[in-house]
């Protein structure tokens, strides 16, 4: 069996890749098909060296890519399924990317190593994938605040080694899916320690499974969505419980368990908003509670609790709008840790009596709209805010700097901010940069930390700012994040109940971040890394864009260095095979009859190459087009469209009405010349189907029209980008990408097209970029090379099938110019093999 030097001259540019590249082809592969989906990417995201070049966000262990942290990078686009090759993938972080949305792929669920998968504040919609569920290594579970749809898949009960699991703030639908007896549940997750799902439209009722003795949830949070029917029982078994947020269901009704006070290990309770009933619920020997809110809710009506002077870290009692009554014990308002009381709308009555030995956290009490008729304060005057609007004692007429609206009595103070001691120093920065605490300008990466359950309500207490600002800087330079400081703002309550703080991270030692920088970054705030002091509780981020300083790694420009040495030998090296093939085998064809050029000549037989006629070819994979609509997707043939000239025409752009870019090539309008090659090539062509190779798509045989219509390749000719016209430019190793990738398109034509094509005019010219700067090979059908004489002259033929042009000759043609194209492409010099070799 005679080797193909086609396949041979292959062989050896696989190999001087292969040299070149330190990561596993198949994840180079993936991660190139990945940003392939992305309308933008990293700025160092190119070559076939991911691990090798350190490619921004790319972690590796050996060859093999094992994590991608991405957050806050400006991707748009979607994930693509070429994600499944990263079969050592542990870490997959895309976090606070907004514009990058559409469905999950179901090949995510391949991914057996993965541990960690987070995907805060995407736009990714539709349904989650039930693959997912394949994933057992997976530990953190993280697809909050996105436009998820659907319901939560039961197969996700088969992570047992889960630890976190968020997918708050989506568009879920349906009720939790427990064990029914086949399909697995969350009531199987019993190493999950954090139930977020919260922000949806879930609904139904809560099952009673899905609580057991053997969880060891901390969180439980499902508020803000539309569950019905009662709190079970069973919730008494999770004795491990801290935060519980039933709130905001509205259709929750029935009783409170009477086995709630099991949870001793409670700090936040929240069950406002709901339709609840029964009697108040009984919190006595829950010593750990600091924030409780049951407001808006039909309990039976009742005097005040004896548990309310029982919770020595309560910090935050909110009953508002339920039907409790009698006088609040003096001893409420004295412990130690209490902050606010919001009672109103309630029936406290008679004398309310603060004493004078109040706590001195105790910023606002709120009784607004009871039926209190007496006040008495001790020797030390209580002085903060106390709201009795609506009551008896408003009537008395002494009393009216109690008896005013909330911002009345007791205006709120500015916002909290991170100070700034900078005088003497210039208080302005450049438009894009601020002025940071240590009193530099640079430009910080900012967003919004969501505490999901604070045990505290005082926003004016700084002292709890302070220490979160201490808390995060101290431990963002253990990670060895670059920063200089962190500047905190605004405080606030949503609606939801979530206390919102504004976050600045400064860049240390420079201006700006890097995108590497920003990525890890973003990791420690996404994956959790990070953990807040505890009275701020659970908490979630969200980054805002951030403009990118890109930079290139040290490695990178050492490798840089290098390279053009690496990839200037492997080039000669190939040259010199080339050539050496060349004599090979020109002096072996000539010994011998091209007996398999009769028998593939046979295949294309059923052409009659001597007819005129017009006839519909048989086409494979394209399609026909009317006139009427090549005129409509290339705006009438405008010269806006007009892309370029060739042997056989213009070319112009089209748009199909799929929103798909096309390259519509029109022969000279009313003539039927070349009408033999245009049936030839349409035919031909038809059957040509390979990545590095340019694709027919259909033709047009109508009002006397004869026209090709092929994919858009938007990126132009080599030859233009290596003498700058289009603006892309190409690096040495992606250079040497494009020549292996035009050695298989033509191997592919030589060797496995049918018929073969020997293509005699390979040139720089004839060589397409796509967006991601692959290589297509172009014009083997019709396309002519003009002399100097002015006439076509056909240098592309179907291979045999011209009996005046021997086939060793042409063999011989085409692997000299490929020879040529290697040496001038190195050196940027064009010419075609025609014009080097004359007649």
């Amino acid at each position: 069996m005679e080797l193909s030097p086609w396949l041979i001259l292959f062989g050896v540019l696989v190999q001087a890749s292969v040299i070149l590249a330190d990561t596993n082809a198949q994840d180079t592969a993936g991660l190139t098909g990945i940003a392939a989906s992305w309308d933008t990417k990293p700025s160092n995201w190119d070559g076939n060296d991911p691990c090798g070049d350190k490619w921004i966000g790319i972690i590796c262990i050996q060859d093999r890519v094992t994590s991608i942290r991405l957050s806050s990078q400006s991707l748009s686009g979607t994930l693509s399924g070429d994600i499944q090759s990263l079969s050592e993938l542990q870490y997959l972080d895309l976090s606070y990317n907004k514009d990058l949305g559409g469905s999950l792929p179901s090949s995510i669920g391949s991914l057996s190593n993965l541990q960690n998968l987070i995907l805060v504040g995407c736009s990714f919609a539709g349904e989650i994938p039930k693959e997912i569920g394949q994933l057992s290594k997976l530990i953190f579970l993280s697809l909050n605040s996105n436009r998820f749809t659907g319901r939560i898949p039961p197969s996700l009960g088969g992570l047992l080694k889960l630890y976190w699991f968020d997918l708050a703030d989506n568009k879920l639908t349906g009720g939790l899916p427990v064990f029914d007896g086949t399909n697995p549940g969350l009531d199987n997750l019993t190493n999950t320690k954090h139930f977020h799902f919260g922000g949806n439209q879930l609904s139904g009722t809560i099952p009673s499974q899905i609580f057991n003795s053997h969880m060891k949830l901390i969180h439980f949070l499902v508020d803000n969505n539309n569950f019905s029917g009662s709190i079970p029982p069973t919730l008494g078994l999770l004795n491990v419980l801290e935060v519980l947020r039933f709130d905001n269901n509205k259709q929750l009704s029935g009783p409170v368990p009477t086995n709630i006070n099991n949870l001793t290990k409670l700090a936040e309770l929240h069950l406002e908003n709901n339709r609840l009933t029964g009697p108040l619920p009984d919190l006595t020997g829950m010593t750990a509670l600091s924030f409780v809110d049951m407001s808006n809710n039909t309990f039976n009506a009742s005097d005040a609790p004896a548990w309310f002077t029982t919770l020595p870290s309560l910090t935050s009692l909110y009953l508002e709008n339920l039907q409790i009554g009698g006088q609040l014990p003096q001893e409420l308002f004295a412990l130690s840790a209490i902050q606010t009381l919001k009672l109103r709308g309630n029936h406290f009555n008679g004398t309310l009596n603060i004493g004078s030995d109040f706590g001195s956290q105790l910023q606002t009490i709120d009784l607004q709209d009871n039926q209190i008729d007496q006040l008495t304060v001790g020797g030390t005057q209580y002085n903060k805010k106390l709201i009795l609007l609506g009551n008896p004692i408003c009537n008395q007429g002494n009393n009216e700097q109690y008896c005013k609206t909330a911002t009345q009595s007791n205006p709120a103070a500015p916002p909290y901010s991170t100070s700034k001691n900078c005088s003497g120093l210039p208080s302005t920065c450049l438009p894009s940069q601020l002025l940071s605490p240590s009193c530099t300008c640079a430009v910080p990466y900012k967003g919004t930390l969501f505490f999901r359950a604070p045990s505290f309500s005082d926003l004016g207490n700084e002292s709890y700012y302070l220490l979160l600002e201490k808390d995060m800087k101290t431990k963002f330079l253990s990670y060895k994040a670059p920063i200089d400081s962190i500047a905190l703002h605004n405080p606030f309550f949503d609606a939801n109940n979530n206390l919102e703080i504004s976050l600045e991270v400064f860049p240390g030692g420079k201006v700006q971040f890097g995108e590497q920088d920003i990525s890890d970054i973003g990791f420690i705030l996404s994956n959790q890394t990070y953990k807040p002091p505890p009275a701020f509780g659970p908490y979630y981020f969200i980054a805002q864009s951030y403009r990118i300083a890109t930079e290139v790694p040290a490695s990178k420009k050492s490798k840089a260095n290098k390279l053009p040495l690496i990839v200037g030998v492997a080039a000669g090296g190939a040259v010199v095979i080339a050539v050496l093939l060349v004599v090979i085998f020109f002096i072996t064809r000539r010994k011998r009859e091209p007996k398999k050029t009769e028998e593939r000549s046979q295949s294309f037989a059923s052409l009659d190459m001597k007819s005129t006629s017009t006839s519909v070819p048989q086409l494979r994979g394209a399609r026909t087009f009317t006139f009427a609509e090549l005129k409509k997707i290339t705006n009438n043939f405008s010269e806006a469209n007009d892309i370029g000239n060739g042997g056989f025409g213009k070319v112009y752009r089209g748009t199909l009405p799929t929103g798909q870019l096309v390259a519509v090539k029109r022969s000279q309008e009313g003539s039927l010349q070349g009408s033999l090659e245009f049936r030839t090539e349409i035919e031909l062509l038809s059957r040509v189907h390979h990545k590095n190779v340019v694709s027919l798509m259909g033709f047009c045989l109508d009002q006397g029209e004869q026209m090709l219509v092929y994919e858009y390749i938007p990126n132009g000719t080599l030859k233009e980008s290596l003498t700058g016209k289009s603006g892309v430019r190409l690096d040495w190793k992606r250079r040497l990408r494009v020549i292996l990738g035009t050695a298989k398109g033509i191997a592919y034509l030589h060797e496995l097209a049918d018929p073969p094509i020997v293509h005699r005019d390979i040139k720089s010219s004839n060589v397409l970029l796509d967006e991601r700067l692959n290589a297509k090979v172009s014009d083997f059908g019709l396309s002519k090379l003009l002399g100097e004489d002015g006439r076509g002259q056909v240098t592309t033929q179907v291979k045999g099938t011209m009996v005046r042009s021997p086939t060793n000759l042409t063999s011989l043609m085409m692997i000299i110019s490929w020879t040529v194209l290697i040496c001038l492409y190195f050196v940027h010099v064009h010419v075609g093999v025609a014009g080097l070799l004359g007649p």
